[in-house]
């Protein structure tokens, strides 16, 4: 009855909760301690503190003195910060190198300012309080050219304007519309764009958060809890880099993933036998089609069991493994969090005997059913049950897998919450809480488990770790991909913005479902989803059982030809993909970028939700539609090169890129410098050929070409090699200047191919100082090749 109008019937409506708001009142009391600056108003507790010079942290609770030790995501204390007070008749301002904080005092008002006095966030008339439902809440004043991205994963465009969003990390089936929310990952972090500034408000609340962006009448937006504190952070910027730079310090940087997590993967709901994986592998291998993991969903298991492999569907598990990695290809195997309620199952055993599931207050467990029937969930808020849950891993890492796939982490549960009851409590590690708090970080806390434990497991080989469910930080341990997508030309337009909106929450390794996951996908679509896979950070098809399979061959010659191709292209742009990935891992800036990353001072970037960066020089414009050739796509100002051709374009402007289906248009700056390497059939098999793509401009170029061994975490002593170009361009030359700049690994390839772009025979080019005599000209380049 709920999918038809009886859901709107006006005697279903639902009675309202008193939401009475109470304003926190004027401020009583104004005491320093050391770092902290501790306010007390009329009706709570407030306090200010400066983790950065340029981050703010401001924390209220209504009953007592704020907790301050409480996060999951924040790992680090404030750093020392000089703060200069300055006490006036009716307001105290905290003063850093970079911000200000106005108090004011009558009523209770906190604004942040840059030291221009430049508004960054300001209370609105309200400010902050909490209702009689113990609701905690803040309003913040929104301004007309105000523009906000980020909330995580959320669907709908890039621009979150005008809309309002739950975290509540929900196991979402149906279809994934505009409308739909809440989804698997809750990251409670969002970006202010205005007029070229960027601000970040981080909200670390565990409990069901919601953010209210619907400003156009009110002029504010808010954030609210169902419970705890009111505790947020303010990144000032000024830049949308900064301020992700700003927050990835406070939540954490992804660790750089081992090259085979980007690599081009496999999947399918499920590849039930031994047998179909051996044919799916020899298939790659036959059709020369790079593949770097195969992934094994629930049908793997006994009886939906974790921890096993089903005897009869796969009798040699570790042979199956080692056959594959001897071609190249990893496997990675779903993990659930439901344990089977079965007493001759050791996992269960184990989880009983040494209290590690989730219970009631009362002491029995909780039960609840999922793939595997009446199912108990371990407690990954104690210490204890993640080290046992890292360490029985164990049983993975001894067949020869080195990633796992974290699904159904929400945790999903099938009945009618489509989760764990709230009133469940977790033992937080001696302080106790209920699920309806931690909710949120269940998932968040079996990531750290899992790739805690995988890395002690591999000695020091990295893991792969993809996960469904997390909180804010879950990029430390997982990439994440989107969720049950479905086979439409709608959610393939829709996955651009979701995943630039993860990367502006910090998740710079994400992806969605290429091909969609449920219903049926056609080689049109799945021609066109690819295209726009080979650029996505994670890259991999999936599809759901009783729906048709989407390997790259299924639609026939003319399909499986294009899909090849830009599959072998992720090869070759491996090397500039995992330098970015590189970066990311120290700056925290994503790898596939919204526009306005780069150009923030340009509005016409700030709604762009249909074509992306990699990197901060090429644009991506995949085609989103059946049956269309031609697509608009906006370059910013600079020159452009389209990548196929060679044709250049003035930026400022919009073009009209033609596209048949073997076609996706690609633009590249004057000024990058991109490597490309041979194709190989998978990371497995070392690049012996690179390739550096140069495109002079008369501003010069630079780049740093980095490279590891792309498998273990030797590169943090330093095991690594990088070359440094420096790229000047003069009226009639091209001069290079290459710097091997360390050199603790050394490549496998000897010598370098330069192609010189948009140059021509009359130019002159010096490399290292020595006029290149020996170039080889070409349409629209010049080429040479030297030992690096």
């Amino acid at each position: 009855m709920q999918d038809t109008s009886f859901a709107i019937h006006p005697g279903k409506e639902k009675k309202l909760k008193d939401q009475t708001f109470h304003d926190i009142g004027n401020l009583k009391q104004f005491i320093q301690r050391d770092q902290v600056f501790a306010f007390q108003t009329e009706k709570a507790y407030v306090n200010v503190i400066f983790y950065r010079d340029d981050i703010v942290r401001v924390v209220m609770n209504p009953h007592q003195e704020p907790e301050l030790n409480n996060s999951f995501a924040v790992e680090q204390g404030p750093d020392s910060v000089d703060v200069k007070v300055d006490e006036q008749e009716d307001m105290l301002v905290l003063s850093s190198e970079h911000v200000k904080v106005q108090v004011c005092k009558e009523p209770f008002r906190i604004n942040v300012l840059d030291t221009k006095g430049y508004s960054l966030v300001s209370d609105a008339t309200q400010g902050m309080g909490f209702n009689n439902d113990g609701h905690v809440i803040c309003f913040k004043k929104a301004y007309q050219d105000d523009h906000y991205y980020g909330f995580g994963e959320k669907t709908g465009f890039l621009d979150k304007r005008g809309e309002k969003y739950t975290m509540w990390n929900s196991d979402v089936y149906a279809p994934h519309n505009p409308e739909t929310d809440p989804l698997y990952e809750s990251i409670p972090f969002f970006m202010t764009l205005r007029r070229g500034r960027a601000t970040g408000i981080f909200f670390d609340n565990t409990f069901k958060t919601t953010f209210n962006m619907k400003v156009e009448q009110s002029e504010t937006y808010s954030f609210e809890a169902e419970g705890g504190q009111l505790d947020y952070y303010v990144c000032a910027g000024p830049s949308p880099k900064e301020v992700l730079e700003q927050y990835t310090a406070l939540t954490g940087r992804m660790p750089l993933p081992p090259k085979w997590g980007l690599g081009y993967h496999q999947s399918r709901y499920s590849y039930k036998t031994d047998a179909e994986v051996r044919e799916l592998v020899q298939n790659f291998v036959d059709k020369e089609i790079p593949v770097d993991a195969i992934h094994l969903d629930i049908h793997y298991m006994n009886g939906y069991r974790v921890f096993t492999f089903d005897q009869n569907r796969f009798p040699d598990p570790k042979k199956l493994i080692m056959d594959m990695k001897e071609k190249g290809i990893r496997a990675v195997p779903i993990v659930d969090p439901g344990v089977k309620v079965d007493a001759e199952y050791s996992i269960y055993q184990e989880g009983i005997t040494n209290d590690l599931f989730c219970k009631y207050l009362e002491g029995n467990i909780f039960f609840g059913d999922v793939w595997p029937g009446k199912s108990a969930f371990p407690d990954f808020t104690k210490e204890s049950t993640r080290k046992w849950w890292g360490e029985s891993h164990k049983f993975y890492t001894e067949l020869g897998i080195e990633g796992i796939w974290n699904d159904m982490n929400e945790p999903a549960v099938f009945n009618e919450t489509k989760t764990m009851d709230v009133d469940v409590m977790h033992d937080n590690d001696g302080n106790p809480k209920t699920h309806r708090e931690l909710h949120n970080v269940y998932g968040y806390l079996m990531g750290e488990a899992t790739y805690n434990g995988m890395k002690e497991l591999l000695d020091q080989k990295r893991p792969f770790l993809l996960t469904r469910a997390g909180y804010a930080g879950v990029q430390k341990y997982a990439a994440v991909w989107t969720g049950d997508n479905r086979s439409f030309w709608e959610h393939l337009e829709m996955a651009i913005p979701m995943c630039l909106n993860l990367g502006v929450s910090g998740v710079a390794y994400s992806g969605p479902d290429v091909g969609g996951f449920a219903h049926d996908t056609n080689g049109e679509l799945l021609t066109r989803w690819t295209q726009f896979g080979t650029f996505t950070p994670f890259f991999r098809n999936h599809s759901a059982i009783e729906f048709v399979y989407q390997e790259p061959w299924q639609f026939g010659e003319k399909y499986e030809a294009i899909i090849k191709k830009y599959i072998q292209l992720r090869y070759k742009w491996l090397p500039h993909i995992y330098k970015l990935f590189k970066e990311a891992s120290e700056t925290g800036v994503p790898v596939m970028r919204p526009l306005f990353m780069e150009y923030p001072d340009d509005e016409e970037t700030y709604q762009l939700s249909d074509q992306f960066l990699i990197g901060s020089n090429v644009i991506i414009a995949p085609v989103l539609r059946p049956g269309v050739k031609d697509r608009i796509v906006y370059l910013p100002k600079g020159i452009w090169h389209d990548y196929w051709t060679g044709e250049t374009y003035e930026g400022g402007q919009r073009i009209i890129a033609h596209a048949e289906l073997d076609h996706l248009p690609i633009y590249v700056k004057s000024g990058a410098i991109l490597p490309e390497a041979n194709v190989k059939p998978s990371t497995a098999h070392d690049v012996d050929e690179m390739t550096i793509h140069i495109y002079p401009s008369e501003n010069g170029a630079l780049y740093e070409l980095y490279d590891d061994d792309g498998e273990t975490f030797n590169y943090q002593q330093k095991e690594y090699f990088t070359l440094e170009l420096n790229v000047k361009q003069s009226s009639d030359a091209v001069l290079i200047d290459s710097k091997v700049s360390h050199q603790q690994y050394k490549p496998k390839w000897k010598e370098i191919a330069y192609k010189i772009h948009g140059v021509s025979s009359k130019d002159t080019i010096i490399y290292n100082g020595e006029n290149i005599s020996d170039v080889k000209v070409q349409e629209g380049y010049v080429s040479f090749k030297k030992a690096w």
